[in-house]
C-alpha cells in the first residue's frame, strides 16, 4: 500500500494532499517539521473524520518493529505502528500478556489507545490504561517523553493525535495466561436486566449480542479462566450448540475459539481471530457509553426504540468498562457500560436510527466513542468531559499552530 485513500469501511475520503510511510523516527521528525498540517493513520478503523487532514498523513506501518520487554517493571516499549495481532503471539511465547485487548487484534496500539478504546470485564479499564508511557513527535519535530504520575500524562494518553505522532508506548504486562469462552443463546431480557451486575462479573469478560427484538438476548460471550466453571443457565440462556458468531445464524469462521475449549488469552478475549479482519469494511459502526449504574435502564430505553433500529442494525453489542482518569476517555471517572452497533452501509437509514438512540439515551448523557458515527451535538458532546479545558490548553502548549489539528478536532474539541 503506497497510498491511503479511504478510511477501512471505504465511505471517508481522505483529503491529505501526500502520504507518507516513515521508517525511522528521524523520518517522522523530518515530516513532522516540514508539512503545514499532518495527521498519524493507524489501521483506519474509524468511521468518521477523525483521522483526515488536508495535509501530510502519516502512517507508521514501515518503521521497524520494536518488543522490549522488561521483566523486571513487567512492561514492554513498542512503536507507534504495532499492531496487537504483531504484538500478542510475541509476548505469549516469552510468558506475558496483556491484560486486556480489542474485539479484533489488527488494530494498532497506538490508534486504539488514543482513542479510548476498550475490551470488556468488570475490572478492566480500557486499552488506555496499560499505557505506562508514551513518545510523542510535537509540532517542532521534538520528542516529548510522558510516563504515568506526571502532570500532562492523563491529558495525553487518550490524546485523538491531537499532541503529535506517537512513535513509542510503553505497556503494563501480566504474566501469560489462558481463557476458555462459553456461549450462551436465547437469555431472558429482564432477567438480563434484573441481574445485570452478576450477569457482567461472571467471567473474567462477558459480552453480550442482540438484536434488540422482542424480550430475548440473543447471545452472552463469557471468557473466563479454564479452572472457573461458567453459570449453568445464565439468565434463561442455554449453551450454544455450537460455534457461535456475534450476528446470530452467520458464518462463525474467524470468530475466536468457543465450546469451553482453553487456548491462550490473546486468541480469547477479541471475538476475531489474528487476520480475520476482511480487508475491506461491510458495514457502519457507533457505541455510546454511560454510567455503569444507568445500564439496566438504558437497555430498557433502547428497547423502547428498537423498531426504529431495525432497518439499519447489524447486531449490537453491550460491554463493561471500568474508570479511569483520562481527560478525553469515554469512561472518564465511572465504570461504564457500551452499547455498541454495528449498522448497515446505508447513511440515511443509520442516520435515523443514531438520532432515535441517541434520544433514547439523552437522560444518561452519553458519550459516543469518538471514532465511530454519531449525531450528537458538538456542546453536548463538549459538557460531558470535565476536563476538556485543561486537555485544549495541553494540545495548544505542545501544537501552537494547530498542526495536527483537523476538521473534526476543530468541530467537537476546539469549537465553541
Amino acid at each position: 500500500m503506497n497510498q491511503i485513500s479511504h478510511n477501512w469501511a471505504g465511505h471517508v475520503a481522505f483529503g491529505a494532499r501526500s502520504t507518507h510511510f516513515p521508517r525511522s523516527l528521524a523520518e517522522v521528525q523530518a515530516l513532522v517539521r516540514q508539512a503545514p498540517r499532518v495527521r498519524t493513520v493507524g489501521a483506519r478503523h474509524s468511521f468518521n473524520a477523525i483521522a483526515d487532514t488536508p495535509g501530510a498523513l502519516l502512517s507508521l506501518r514501515r518503521l521497524e518493529r520494536r518488543i522490549e520487554i522488561d521483566p523486571a517493571a513487567r512492561t514492554v516499549t513498542v512503536d507507534g505502528g504495532i499492531t496487537y495481532a504483531e504484538l500478542c503471539p510475541r509476548l505469549d511465547a516469552a510468558g506475558w500478556a496483556l491484560a486486556n485487548l480489542p474485539s479484533v487484534p489488527d488494530f494498532t496500539v497506538a490508534g486504539a489507545t488514543s482513542t479510548a478504546t476498550h475490551g470488556s470485564g468488570d475490572a478492566h479499564r480500557n486499552l488506555a490504561a496499560a499505557v505506562a508511557a508514551l513518545e510523542i513527535v510535537t509540532a517542532s519535530g521534538d520528542l516529548l517523553v510522558l510516563r504515568r504520575g506526571e502532570p500532562e500524562f492523563d491529558g495525553a494518553v487518550v490524546g485523538l493525535g491531537a499532541l503529535g505522532v506517537i512513535t513509542a508506548l510503553t505497556l503494563d504486562l501480566v504474566p501469560r495466561f489462558e481463557l476458555r469462552q462459553d456461549v450462551f443463546h436465547g437469555l431472558d431480557f429482564d432477567a438480563v436486566t434484573e441481574g445485570f451486575e452478576a450477569l457482567m462479573a461472571s467471567a473474567y469478560s462477558v459480552s453480550l449480542f442482540t438484536h434488540w427484538a422482542g424480550d430475548r438476548v440473543d447471545q452472552a460471550w463469557l471468557k473466563g479462566h479454564p479452572d472457573a466453571s461458567p453459570p449453568a443457565l445464565p439468565c434463561g440462556g442455554r449453551p450454544a450448540p455450537g460455534e457461535s458468531s456475534p450476528v446470530m445464524g452467520r458464518d462463525p469462521t474467524g470468530t475466536t475459539a468457543q465450546l469451553g475449549v482453553a487456548g491462550p488469552s490473546y486468541d480469547r478475549l477479541p471475538h476475531a481471530r489474528i487476520g480475520a479482519l476482511p480487508a475491506i469494511g461491510t458495514e457502519f459502526q457507533s457505541e455510546y457509553f454511560v454510567a455503569r449504574r444507568d445500564a439496566p435502564a438504558a437497555m430498557r430505553a433502547i428497547r423502547k426504540i428498537e423498531a426504529a433500529l431495525h432497518p439499519a442494525l447489524i447486531v449490537s453489542e453491550i460491554r463493561t468498562i471500568a474508570a479511569d482518569t483520562f481527560w478525553l476517555s469515554t469512561n472518564h471517572g465511572g465504570d461504564s457500560v457500551g452499547f455498541h452497533f454495528s449498522l448497515e452501509r446505508d447513511w440515511p437509514l443509520v442516520k435515523v436510527a443514531l438520532q432515535a438512540l441517541e434520544a433514547a439515551l439523552a437522560p444518561f448523557a452519553p458519550r459516543p466513542h469518538w471514532g465511530k458515527l454519531f449525531v450528537t451535538p458538538a456542546a453536548d458532546l463538549q459538557a460531558r468531559y470535565p476536563r476538556l479545558a485543561d486537555f485544549r490548553e495541553l494540545a495548544v502548549r505542545h501544537d501552537p499552530g494547530g498542526k495536527f489539528r483537523n476538521a473534526f478536532l476543530d468541530t467537537y474539541v476546539f469549537g465553541h
